[in-house]
């Protein structure tokens, strides 16, 4: 048994001698064109494939089968990902096709693997392959957000990606905007927004059409600055100038308007002060009153009309987007401007269910 070990504690010394030779001498070529040997590439792979699988157990994996998830992952699809992996409407770029390795055509790839791996992948990137982890990773949500759309990727065809990504109601021979600004608000911020500024039909997005331009301007520059969270806008932020940022707020915040003040007007019924009423607040009574046993201040105080510029408008936003954002702040996952940390009292202590009913009122959807 001695013997046998040395001799392999040998072969194991000249097999790492020779490795050290050959990557001193240089002779080893690095290049891209050349591609990997067929026992490379498949020793990459399966290494690949055991590590996302083992790294993935335990991942929860939400329901993926909502509209707005699928229309939002869509939207990032079309912006971050076709360049290297193509898209039912696009073929892959002959950069990503001369890479080393090459990235996969998805809609042929993504069947291959689950949920849970798919978002591993999408979160946390591949080493030594090009594809980058996401860059806000707090933002799980727009994670999922892209594995719910590539699930879909393999029934989409060229027509359904189209209405996904572009706005499908919009005439882009009336856009009467800046000039400079026009392929920005037609193809990039209109995909998601839509060009009026009202988000889309299927209320994946929020709405952009008379909010408050300082609001805007401080929330694009809070984006490329890192400073608000989202893998989705951050990449696009950061590429725009001071004054692309002033004139797409002033563009937007001029559009007709798609918030109601009306939510703030109705009267809300008085709160009980025991902590069981509170429970059972209604959206209303929440967004007037706040909820005081809670110190949970209203939305009024700083949302409702004739407020600070510097604050967003609220009604009339998709409820989901509210509630995510009511989240995001609760988790400290979401950033913002100069005045986000006013929002982490006011969501420590609010409850999922009281979000809801919050953001559903906001939204219209309920008393």
């Amino acid at each position: 048994m001695k013997l046998w070990l040395k001799h392999v504690g040998i072969l194991v010394a000249v097999a790492g001698a020779v490795g050290i030779a050959a990557m001193l001498s240089g002779i080893v070529p690095i290049t891209a064109s050349g591609g990997h040997w067929p026992i490379t590439k498949w020793v990459l792979d399966f290494s690949m494939a055991r590590s996302v699988s083992t790294h993935s157990i335990g991942i929860d994996v939400p329901k993926l089968d909502d509209p707005a998830m699928i229309q939002r992952g869509a939207g990032h699809f079309e912006t971050g990902c076709v360049q290297c992996h193509g898209s039912p409407a696009r073929t892959q770029s002959p950069i990503a096709a001369a890479m080393t390795p090459r990235p996969p055509s998805l809609s042929g790839h993504v069947a291959l693997w689950e949920p849970r791996e798919l978002f591993y992948i999408v979160k946390h990137g591949v080493k030594l392959t090009g594809m980058p982890a996401w860059p806000a990773q707090h933002r799980d949500d727009e994670v999922w957000d892209v594995v719910a759309f590539l699930k879909t990727l393999p029934d989409t065809g060229a027509d359904a990606y189209q209405k996904l990504v572009t706005d499908s109601n919009a005439d882009f021979s009336e856009y009467s905007g800046p000039l400079h600004l026009q392929n920005l608000i037609t193809t990039t911020c209109g995909r998601c927004h839509g060009t009026d500024g009202r988000g889309r039909d299927a209320e994946a997005f929020p709405a952009l059409a008379g909010q408050h331009q300082n609001y805007i301007d401080a929330s694009l520059r809070a984006y490329a600055a890192g400073e608000r969270h989202s893998g989705i806008m951050q990449p696009l932020a950061v590429t725009l100038t001071d004054n692309e940022i002033t004139d797409l707020a002033e563009y937007y915040s001029k559009l007709p308007t798609a918030f109601d003040d009306s939510p703030f007007e109705e009267p809300a019924a008085a709160l009980s002060s025991s902590e069981k009423s509170a429970t059972e607040l209604t959206g209303i009574q929440i967004a007037q009153n706040g909820i005081p046993s809670q110190k949970i201040p209203s939305c009024t105080g700083c949302h409702g009309p004739d407020r600070s510029d510097t604050y967003p408008l609220l009604s009339g936003q998709p409820a989901a987007y509210l509630a995510n954002q009511l989240t995001l702040f609760k988790r400290r996952h979401r950033g913002g401007t100069e005045q986000q940390h006013l929002m982490h009292p006011a969501t420590d202590r609010i409850t999922d269910k009281q979000i809801r009913a919050v953001a559903e009122y906001l939204a219209g959807s309920s008393p």
